[in-house]
Order: C-alpha cells, then structure tokens, then sequence
C-alpha cells in the first residue's frame, strides 16, 4: 500500500480535531508529525512506507518529548499527595492584613508548591510586613500565625 501526501494530512487534520475531543494534548503532535509528512512528501514523493511512518514517528515522539520538556516542565507539580509537612513551618511576609475573619495573603522567599504568594486565614490580628509562620494547611489556605 502507497501512502500519498493528502493521506498524511487528513491523518492529521483527524488527530488534530480527535484532541479536541481527548484533551491529553498528546494527538495533537502526532497529527502536527503526519502534517510534517506531507510537506516531507511534496518535497521527495518517492518515500516508502516505512520510511514515512519512521520519519512521522520520529517527529511526532520528538514534538511531544519537546512539549513536555521544554513548554510544561513544572506541570507535574501538584498538591496532590503531598503532605503538609512540606508547607508547614515555612516563614513569609505579610503582604495584606489578616484578621479572624479577613483573608490576607502571604509571600514567601521561594515558591511553595508552585506559588510564592497564598491566601491566608489566622486567629489574630496581624499586620502587612510582619513575618508570619505556616502553621497549618486548609483546603486552599494557610493557616499562619507570628513568626
């Protein structure tokens, strides 16, 4: 069986639309990689098969390696499964007022869980500017209390 170029892009134009349906955001390198081998075949149309399906596997592993490597490298940090003890007892700064029942918002030296800025709740009144410590984590929220 001969593949001509206009198999390989509905191939791709069908792998780019199946993502919009499966959104893994993995389909989309591999119909991008069968894009690449049409424009590869109106340059040299007299590639076989299993040269073409080498060189569209190629591509679309090394699209979908350069994706997660390069543009989502922080995207497996999450705060599932992690446990508390990795926030709590880290020190900020105050950067808003927190109160009882008003919500502040703390600023740490380096990110916390892939943030360096959190809301915060607290049993007493403490001031913008002063250094506070993570005493607990809830839901989305730390606790935080006088450093």
């Amino acid at each position: 069986m001969e593949l001509a170029w206009w198999h390989w892009a509905v191939g791709g134009v069908v792998l780019i639309l199946a993502e919009l349906a499966l959104p893994a955001f993995v389909l989309v390198w591999f119909g991008l990689g069968a894009l690449v081998m049409t424009a590869v075949l109106l340059v040299a149309p007299g590639l076989g098969i299993t040269a073409q399906l080498a060189i569209w596997l190629a591509v679309s592993l090394a699209l979908t390696g350069f994706w997660f490597k390069v543009f989502k490298p922080g995207s497996h940090k999450t705060r599932i499964g992690m446990s508390d003890a990795e926030v709590v007892g880290e020190v900020g700064v105050l950067t808003h007022d927190v109160a009882r029942f008003i919500r502040g918002e703390v600023r740490f030296q380096k990110p916390l869980v892939g943030a360096d800025v959190w809301p915060c709740i607290a049993d007493e009144e403490i001031k913008a500017g002063e250094r506070v410590k993570v005493l607990e984590v809830e839901g989305s929220l730390l606790k935080v209390g006088r450093s």
